[in-house]
Formats: C-alpha cells, structure tokens, sequence
C-alpha cells in the first residue's frame, strides 16, 4: 500500500523544522513536486487535539518530500530494474532516483510484485481545499479505497493543487484560475508517465503488470482535467486508464462536445468514462446561475450529447441516494459529495472499479443504451 501527493504548491521550510513541506498559501509552482504519505505509524487524531491551532501539516498526516531527480528520464530506473533483476551490472540503486522516477519504481516494484487486484487510483480534489484539508481527504480515502475490501483500490496518487481555503463565493474564480494553471503542469506529468512506460517496456524482461489505474475526479478538479486534457494533442494519448470516473463534475454540459475538444479526448485515453451526477446539487446549481454566466454544469444535468460516446461513456444519475454515512446540513443540503456521503453511491463506484458490466451493477435502473439511475432504497 502506498499513497503519493503530487503538488504545484509552494515548498516552504517551517521554523523549527529540518524538513521542507507544502505550503497552504493559494499559490503555485511551475512543477508538480511528490510526496509519499507515512501511514505506518500514523494513529487517528482526538478530537481535543484537531482543536489545537497546531493542528497543520505533518500533525495530520506525516509525509516525506522525494528529491528531485538529478537526471530527467527513466534510463536510471531501467538500470536499477535490471540490475535488481541481475540482467545488468550496476552501481545505481533505488537510492538514486527521485521525484516520479522514484514513484513509478515504487509502483511498478509494488504492483508487479502480486497476482491480485492492486489497482492504482488519480485523485483530483475539487473547490476550496487548503493543503490540510487535503491531507484530511487522504485519510478519508485511504479509509474509503485501501482499507475497503470492496475496493480494488491498493494506491493513491492525489493530485494536489492549490484552491483557495474559504468557501467564500469570490474565491471561485481564483480557483477556477488556479485549476487551469495546474492542469497545464498535470499534463508534464501525463507525458513523464507514458515516457516511463515507453522506456520501460521497451525491455523484454520487463512484463506489464496487468492492473489498472483509474482516474476520479470531483467538483472544480474536473476543470483541472479538462485544462489538461485541452493541452494533449491526440496523437500523443495513449490508453492507459481504465476507469475514469466524473463526480459532480463543475465544467459546462458541453465539455464532450467536439468544439470543446477535451473531454471528448477521453474515450482515447480511458476503457470507460461514467458520469456520476445529481440534479439536487445545490453547489452546482450556485456554480451555475452565479459564475458560470447560467451554463449547465455536467455534473447537474449531464452532457448535451454522448450519442457517439455511447459504448465507452455512461451516465450514473445519483439523484435519489440518501446521504446515510454523512448527514451533516452540508452534505444533505449540497447533494455535492455523494462519493463520502451515500452507500448506495460508494457501493456503484466499487463496482464500477472491478470492472463490472455497467448492465450488471445492482441498484441501478437502465433507463437507455447508457444512462443508468441508482435506486432510492
């Protein structure tokens, strides 16, 4: 089990501390930098404690910075593999590496290593997330994913980008600035992973390791998608995703279309796309008659038009679930996070990562060849 933070934040040194560390400031970097979570010794915080104003940063949750790589590519990594596996006399070792050389090793070591479903999650966040409040998330979806055995969930690479830390209306368009600035920075990190890929398995005696990694994302983290995917040129995209999975998506209904060009690049990149809506979502519902000049947003009233889509993308309308795990004013008013909030949600979305038919999942209504209602129980 392993669970990665990959940021363009800021790297701060705190007072007192020998580490470097993300910073909360609503600024970012050119660069995604990456972390590795530290679970090992971790225990769950009071609720005296989470009261403290120290309560930041490594006291949630501790992580350790990777270094940056000291030569760009992925021949070191290559070199270790084979010399670990005696086919290449070397003296580097995994020592050596750094930063997503460091990660994919990590990952390929880890993943390749079993016959079992060790499946690999991307995780985008949405609006008004500080760096603690994502390092709280990463605790709710290592709970929800790896320690689920439901889920075929075994790692999580979340995507950390900078959002403003208030709910305050106005702070919408900062962060809808700041997910496209980190969209442009994602799509570096895209290309590193298929160069990776090409490099590594360009070796005979180095196999595919036959899991998946899937790609969720929710609210404003879809706008860091589309910002990413607008970047991708399609002779470049390669079909490594298996599962892409749209929550409460916050973009325009017309994102599919070809005039858009981005998310109608996702049946190239992804086996199958589903988009979990609600038409109750209040935060959506803001989103749309406030900022976004009355344009309906995905994850409200779905896409204008998937007709050509139809056998890769499906349409999940959460509308009818109860919010049974999380009934707190902001889940039962918002209808926005369905995916921490519902059973009924969470219990599609474990599905729909094993890969099961979307004709075969339970508790759903097939309401056309690919719109699909979760029943209200």
């Amino acid at each position: 089990m392993a669970v990665y933070i990959l940021s363009n934040r800021k790297i701060i040194r705190h007072k007192g501390e020998k580490e470097d560390s993300f910073s909360n400031d609503e600024y970012s970097i050119p660069n995604f930098r990456i972390a590795k979570c530290n679970f090992e010794n971790h225990k769950e915080t009071t609720t005296q404690a989470k009261k403290k104003k120290d309560y930041t940063n490594r006291k949630i949750l501790d992580y350790q910075l990777f270094s940056e790589p000291e030569k760009q590519g992925y021949e070191e990594v290559l070199e270790v593999l084979l010399n670990e596996k005696g086919l290449k006399k070397s003296n580097l070792t995994a020592n050596n590496l750094g930063g997503s050389q460091k990660m994919f090793y990590e990952l390929y070591k880890n993943i390749s290593s079993t016959k079992v479903r060790s499946d690999v999650l991307i995780f985008i966040h949405g609006y008004a997330y500080s760096f603690d409040d994502e390092l709280k998330a990463i605790i709710d979806l290592k709970k929800l994913f790896i320690d689920n055995p439901e889920s075929p969930i075994e790692h999580i690479l979340f995507v950390s980008w900078p959002a403003s830390r208030s709910l305050i209306p106005m702070t919408y368009f900062d962060d809808k600035a700041s997910s496209i600035n980190s969209g442009t920075s994602l799509v570096r990190l895209f290309y590193f992973y298929t160069q990776f890929l090409k490099d590594i398995f360009s070796h005979k005696d180095l196999k595919p390791c036959n899991q998946h990694i899937h790609l969720m994302t929710h609210s404003l983290g879809n706008r860091v998608l589309q910002s990413m995917l607008y970047s991708l040129k399609r002779e470049n995209i390669l079909r490594v995703i298996d599962q892409v999975l749209l929550l409460n998506a916050d973009v325009s209904y017309k994102v599919f279309d070809d005039a858009e060009d981005s998310f109608n690049k996702l049946p190239l990149l992804a086996n199958r796309v589903s988009i979990y809506l609600n038409r109750k979502d209040a935060i959506l519902g803001i989103s749309q008659f406030t900022k976004n000049i009355l344009t309906p947003r995905l994850g409200k009233n779905g896409p204008s038009n998937i007709e050509h889509f139809k056998d890769i993308v499906s349409i999940v309308d959460c509308t009818y679930i109860e919010n049974d795990l999380k009934n707190t004013f902001k889940f039962e008013f918002g209808n926005h996070w369905g995916y921490l909030s519902s059973s009924q949600a969470q219990s599609d979305i474990f599905q729909t990562l094993n890969g099961i038919d979307r004709n075969l999942i339970t508790n759903r209504t097939k309401n056309n060849e690919y719109t699909f209602t979760i029943n209200y129980q």
